[in-house]
C-alpha cells in the first residue's frame, strides 16, 4: 500500500480508538507510527530510537489498548515506565484520551503525589500502569501493585532511565513481570547499555530507527542555532539582553540548578518579562499551573531544570534558550527538537562561558550543524531593536478599523500644534510605555586565554573514562588534590542502610537538578558514602541533599573532610 495514503484504519486498529483518534484531529499516522502500531498488535517486541516529536507515544499506547479488556479482574495488563512525573502524566493522559471509548482505567505513579490517593485507585483495580521506576518499586514493595497478570511493558525514554540511575530499579521491575510479556523499548539514542537490555529481556526484537518526522522541502523544521560566549558574572545581564532582541512569542530557558531556575525567573520578571519557574522542588499542581498558563499565554517564558521539562510539549514556543551548554549533546539536541516544528521557525540560542566552548564542538560533531558564534548585542542595537518595534506596532496599527474614534482627540491637539510634532509626542509616549531607550552598560566580551584552554585539557585527560556508570557500584574516587575542578561530598548513608549508587545520582539529579553526567566517582562503605562532583555545583548539592530522603533517611551531607 503507498505509504502517504496510509491512514489509522488502515493499521487494523478497533473502531473505538479510530473514533477517538478522529475526534482528537489525527488525520494520519507518523511514519514511526507507520512502522511501529502494526508489529506490536501482532504482539512483537521492539527497539524503537526516536527522537522528540515524532509521535512516539502514540505508536505504543495505541496498541496497548488495542487489546485491552476493561475491568479485567487482577493486577494491571500493561506497565509503562518514564524517567519523569510530568512524562508520566502526560503519557497517562495521552493514553486516557485514546481509550476513553473503551472505559480505560489509567493510573500514573510518581514521587510528589500522596500514596494513599494511589493506594486506594489501585485496590479498586488499573488497566494500564505508567510511572517512574522508584515509585513503581515502590508500590511493589509494598505489595500494593501486582504485576503478574502484566501482558506488555514499555520503556520510555530508557535512556534517560539510565541516565537517572534507575537500571537496577528496571532490572527489579522486570523481574516480577511474567517471562512470556511483550517488551517494548523507546529511547533517542542508543548507548550500549541500551543495546545490553534488549539482548537480556526482548525476544528477537524488531528495530526501529526514526529520526523527526519528515515533512516536504518547504515545510522542513527551521531552527537557528547561535550561540554568545560570555563569562559568568555576565550571563543574566547577557540573557535579558539577547531576550529584548528576540522578542520570542514563548521561550523555555534551560538552567542546571533549581537554585539557578529561581535566580533567573527572579531577574527576569525584575526586567518586565513574564516568566514562570519550573523544576523538582515545585508540587504537581504547581506545575500544571504553570503549563496552562504558558499555554494559555499568560506566560511568555518558561525556566526549567532538564529533568523537570522532559516530556513537554508547547505548540506556540519559538526559542530554546540555554543558559548554559549541556553537559550531553544528546540533551541539546532533546532541547531545540521543541521549536521549529511543522515547519515553522524557531531559535536555539546558547550563552556558553570560555571554558565550555569544548562542549560547543561536540554537539556540532554530533549534530552536523554549525553552531554560529554571535556577538552579544549592544545597547545601540537594543535601542534600534525598540524603534523598529515601535514602527512595526504603529503599521500594524494604521490598518485598525477602529481608529475613528480617537479623531476628535487629533483635532483638538492640532488646534494648538502641528500634526507631525503631535505625531512625535504619540510615539515618544507608546515607547516610553515598552521600555523607553535603554539605560544600561556595556556587556564585556569574553576571551578564552590559549594558557587555559591547555591546562584544562591536560586536567580532562587525566579525568578520562572516570565518569559514573550507573551499573557499576562502586569505584576508586579521583583525588582531589589532582587539579580537576570538583570535590567530594560524604553522604552519612552506607551499604548497611541499603545505599545504592543510583540513589545517589537520583538524588542528585533529582533534587539539585545536575546532570548524571557530572556526577564523578561514588565511594560507598559499610557506613558512608562519597560522591564527586564539580565543585562550582558542590554547595547546591549539599543544599539539595540535606533536604531531602534517602532511602527512607535524611542523612548528613557536607564537604569531605580529610583528618577523618
Amino acid at each position: 500500500m503507498d505509504e502517504e495514503s496510509l491512514d489509522f484504519g488502515a493499521l487494523g486498529l478497533r473502531p473505538e480508538l479510530l473514533r477517538a483518534l478522529s475526534g482528537l484531529g489525527y488525520e494520519e499516522p507518523t511514519p514511526i507510527q507507520r512502522e511501529a502500531i502494526p508489529p506490536l498488535i501482532e504482539g512483537k517486541d521492539l527497539v524503537g530510537q526516536a527522537a522528540t516529536g515524532t509521535g512516539k507515544t502514540a505508536a505504543f499506547a495505541l496498541p496497548l489498548l488495542q487489546g485491552l479488556t476493561a475491568g479485567a479482574p487482577g493486577g494491571p495488563g500493561s506497565l509503562v515506565l518514564v524517567p519523569t512525573r510530568e512524562l508520566a502524566e502526560q503519557v497517562s493522559q495521552a493514553v486516557h484520551r485514546y481509550g476513553r471509548d473503551l472505559g480505560v482505567r489509567v493510573l500514573p505513579l510518581y514521587g510528589g503525589q500522596p500514596i494513599n490517593r494511589q493506594l486506594q485507585v489501585l485496590r479498586r483495580g488499573v488497566d494500564i500502569v505508567v510511572g517512574t521506576p522508584g515509585r513503581v518499586l515502590d508500590h511493589i514493595e509494598r505489595e500494593s501493585l501486582q504485576l503478574g497478570q502484566v501482558r506488555a511493558v514499555v520503556l520510555d525514554e530508557a535512556d534517560e532511565m539510565l541516565d537517572m540511575g534507575f537500571a537496577e530499579d528496571i532490572e527489579a521491575i522486570l523481574a516480577e513481570t511474567p517471562d512470556a510479556r511483550q517488551t517494548v523499548l523507546f529511547s533517542a539514542t542508543m548507548p550500549p547499555r541500551i543495546d545490553a537490555i534488549a539482548r537480556r529481556h526482548l525476544r528477537e526484537p524488531l528495530y526501529i530507527r526514526m529520526g523527526r518526522e519528515t515533512a516536504p522541502a518547504d515545510s522542513l523544521p527551521r531552527v537557528r542555532q547561535s550561540a554568545y560566549i560570555i563569562a559568568r558574572a555576565h550571563k543574566t545581564a547577557a540573557l535579558g539582553r539577547v531576550l529584548d532582541v528576540e522578542a520570542p512569542q514563548a521561550a523555555i530557558v534551560f538552567c542546571r540548578t533549581r537554585e539557578e531556575v529561581d535566580e533567573v525567573t527572579q531577574s527576569l520578571n525584575g526586567r518586565g518579562y513574564r516568566a514562570e519557574a519550573l523544576h523538582g522542588g515545585m508540587s504537581q499542581d504547581q506545575r500544571d499551573r504553570v503549563m496552562g498558563r504558558l499555554r494559555g499565554g499568560s506566560t511568555e517564558l518558561l525556566v526549567a531544570t532538564d529533568v523537570a521539562a522532559r516530556g513537554l510539549d508547547v505548540e506556540q514556543l519559538t526559542h530554546v534558550i540555554n543558559y548554559n551548554v549541556p553537559s550531553a549533546p544528546e540533551a541539546y539536541v532533546h532541547r531545540i527538537g521543541r521549536v521549529g516544528r511543522a515547519g515553522r521557525e524557531g531559535a536555539a540560542i546558547t550563552l556558553a562561558e570560555p571554558r565550555e566552548q569544548r562542549l560547543l564542538k561536540a554537539i556540532e560533531r554530533l549534530t552536523g550543524q554549525r553552531i554560529q558564534a554571535e556577538k552579544l548585542p549592544t545597547v545601540t542595537d537594543l535601542r534600534t531593536r525598540r524603534l523598529e518595534f515601535l514602527r512595526t506596532s504603529v503599521r500594524e496599527a494604521l490598518d485598525d478599523d477602529n481608529l475613528e474614534r480617537f479623531r476628535p482627540i487629533l483635532e483638538l491637539l492640532t488646534d494648538d500644534a502641528d500634526v507631525e510634532l503631535v505625531a512625535l509626542a504619540g510615539l515618544k509616549l507608546l515607547h516610553d510605555a515598552n521600555g523607553g531607550d535603554v539605560d544600561e552598560p556595556e556587556i564585556p566580551s569574553a576571551a578564552l586565554p590559549r594558557e587555559r584552554e591547555d591546562r584544562r585539557r591536560g586536567s580532562q585527560n587525566g579525568a578520562a573514562g572516570n565518569r559514573y556508570d550507573g551499573d557499576r557500584r562502586a569505584r576508586t574516587p579521583r583525588n582531589r588534590s589532582s587539579g580537576d575542578d570538583t570535590t567530594r561530598v560524604f553522604v552519612g548513608l552506607g551499604r548497611r542502610s541499603g545505599l545504592r549508587p543510583q540513589d545517589l545520582v537520583g538524588a542528585i539529579t533529582g533534587e539539585a537538578g545536575l546532570p548524571a553526567r557530572d556526577v564523578g566517582a561514588i565511594q560507598i562503605t559499610d557506613r558512608f558514602a562519597l560522591v564527586e562532583v564539580p565543585e562550582a555545583a558542590a554547595d547546591q548539592v549539599i543544599r539539595s541533599l540535606q533536604r531531602s530522603t534517602i532511602r527512607g533517611r535524611r542523612p548528613t551531607v557536607r564537604r569531605e573532610r580529610f583528618d577523618r
